[in-house]
C-alpha cells in the first residue's frame, strides 16, 4: 500500500496554484503540509482525495483506501455522538465506536445530539469518525481548528496510533502536533508561475 504523486499541478477555480509536486507515502508515514494561506494546501489535499482533477501529473492510490476530512465535520445534526459514529461504522462495515469515543474524550457525550455540541466537541467527533472508517490514508485539512490544547494532544495520539497500525496521514496544519516523526513539505516552493489569460496578446504590453 502506498500513495505516489508525480509532477502534480493543481488549480482552484481554473487558476493554477501548484505545479511540480511529487511525493510518496508508505505505511507508517506522515506528512505535514506547510505554507502561507492561499498557497494551495487545501487544493492539493482535495486533488489527492480525488475530489477534483489534477491539471497535470499522476496520482497512484486506491480511492477506497482514502479518508478525507475538510473544514466541514460531516455530522448529522439530529443524531447523537454514538449514532453518528455508528452510522459511519456501518457504512464501512467496521466496529470500534466505543474505542473512537474514548480516544477523543467523547464517551460522556455519547447520547448528546451533534447539534448540541460545542464547536470543539463537533471537531472531536468529526476526527473520531476517521477511526471507524478503516481507511489506510487520512487526508486532513486543518484538523485542529476549534480544538483546545488537550484535544490537540488527543488528536496527535490517534494519528500516532494510526501510523503504528500501518496507516498513513497527510495533514495541512500550522499547529505543532508533537509528531516529530512526520516529514514536512513546504508548498511555498511549488507555487505555479502566473499565466496570462487565454487570448492575451503580448503586443499590447
Amino acid at each position: 500500500m502506498e500513495l505516489v504523486a508525480s509532477d502534480l499541478a493543481c488549480a482552484r477555480g481554473g487558476i493554477a496554484l501548484l505545479e511540480g509536486v511529487s511525493l510518496r507515502l508508505t505505511p507508517g508515514q506522515a506528512l505535514i503540509l506547510r505554507g502561507p494561506n492561499g498557497c494551495g494546501k487545501t487544493t492539493l489535499l482535495r486533488t489527492l482525495a480525488g475530489l477534483q482533477p489534477a491539471m497535470a501529473g499522476t496520482i497512484s492510490c486506491p480511492p477506497e483506501t482514502v479518508a478525507y476530512s475538510g473544514h466541514a465535520d460531516g455530522l448529522k445534526a439530529v443524531l447523537s455522538v454514538r449514532e453518528n459514529l455508528s452510522f459511519w461504522a456501518q457504512i464501512h462495515d467496521r466496529a470500534g465506536v466505543g474505542v473512537a469515543m474514548a480516544a477523543m474524550n467523547l464517551t460522556e457525550l455519547a447520547d448528546r445530539q451533534a447539534q448540541n455540541l460545542s464547536a470543539g466537541q463537533k471537531r472531536r467527533l468529526g476526527l473520531a469518525r476517521l477511526m471507524v472508517t478503516g481507511r489506510w490514508l487520512w487526508l486532513l485539512d486543518e484538523p485542529t481548528v476549534s480544538l483546545d490544547a488537550a484535544s490537540v494532544a488527543l488528536f496527535g495520539a490517534i494519528v500516532r496510533t494510526h501510523l503504528a497500525q500501518g496507516g498513513a496521514a497527510i495533514m495541512a496544519t500550522h499547529i505543532d502536533l508533537g509528531l516529530n516523526e512526520a516529514a514536512v513539505l513546504d508548498l511555498g516552493g511549488f507555487r505555479a508561475a502566473p499565466r496570462a489569460p487565454d487570448g492575451f496578446d503580448e503586443a499590447f504590453v
